[in-house]
């Protein structure tokens, strides 16, 4: 039986003292140039990395043993939260202490990454106080929302941000239920926001079934989409090319190296264009990494600690 979603640790999230997502009166900071990567012909692999435990930097210490291209291409932050402040009635950006920790540092937690050419998304989840990316009561707060998180992105030179529709635990403190326009508003606000960013989404919850309202469709507003179960294959039921696209979901040390490897081979045997990993820790997991580069690039993994 597979495991549903992700095996998270939520406490944390829960218990630390709220910090404010963006600093009065801070100036950006600007994404270093990326450096040019060795070559690599091949789907592109996704990381997530749980910062309460792991760092990011993991991400870039995998390499593949023929001609040494990145393994792979875009981290993910996880996960800063969709928060609700009572006091205003409003949605509003949080970041636990081991989020702002990896923002506050993005010299060493970030750039390192982004100079190998490796993107960097930030993952925006649910914290079960009833704000969601699918209640918005107007536009115009989706469009507040939208802001708030594409100054993030400017101010921490980030490459873009990722929805997670989980944990909002919608009707908490008064919030409304899902409506239909509420993702849609926020969706296209961001992307005006930030056109040559990276949107993405990890395809569960009711924002992932509420892509269109009044006309307007955002499925092609989003740069990647994927299958939100480890260990399976479920193509994302939204309106994006195979390019975009992750039907193959593996955790890492929690997938088989053989259904990780399986997964790999059905993704390039049926044209799809993402490879989704989670939960990347500092161990040398090189064997299972090697499991699905093998198939996905007809190479071994290296680690280099």
């Amino acid at each position: 039986m597979f495991t549903p979603v992700r095996s998270r640790i939520r406490t944390a999230t829960l218990v630390l003292s709220a910090i404010t997502a963006l600093a009065l009166g801070a100036t950006a900071t600007t994404g270093a140039a990326a450096a040019p990567a060795p070559a690599k012909q091949g789907p592109t692999s996704v990381a997530y990395v749980e910062v309460n435990n792991n760092s990011m930097l993991n991400v870039g210490k995998y390499t593949l043993a023929n001609g040494g291209g990145n393994v792979f291409d875009v981290a993910v932050i996880f996960a800063a939260n969709i928060n609700y402040n009572t006091g205003t009635k409003a949605a509003t950006l949080y970041f636990n202490e081991n989020v702002q920790r990896v923002l506050d540092n993005a010299a060493t937690q970030i750039r390192p990454l982004q100079q190998k050419g490796i993107k960097v998304v930030l993952s925006v989840l649910g914290n079960h106080q009833g704000a969601g990316f699918a209640n918005f009561p107007s536009q115009q707060a989706a469009s507040t929302f939208a802001k708030q998180l594409s100054d993030t992105v400017a101010k921490y030179g980030l490459d873009g941000i990722d929805f997670d529709d989980e944990y909002a635990d919608y009707g908490n403190n008064g919030t409304g239920q899902p409506n239909a326009s509420s993702f849609v508003y926020l969706v296209s606000a961001l992307r005006a926001n930030m056109p040559d960013k990276i949107i993405s989404l990890y395809n569960i919850g009711p924002a992932a079934s509420r892509l269109s309202y009044g006309g307007v469709d955002v499925s092609s507003k989003f740069d990647y989409a994927w299958n939100p179960y480890y260990g399976t294959w479920q193509v994302p039921g939204i309106a994006l090319p195979k390019s975009k696209l992750s039907p193959a979901a593996v955790e890492i040390g929690g997938t088989s190296q053989s259904t990780a490897a399986n997964l790999a081979r059905r993704t390039v045997s049926e044209g799809y264009g993402v490879y989704l990993t989670y939960n990347l820790d500092g161990a040398d997991r090189s064997a299972d990494v090697s499991a699905f580069t093998r198939e996905l690039y007809g190479s071994d993994a290296h680690y280099t600690p």
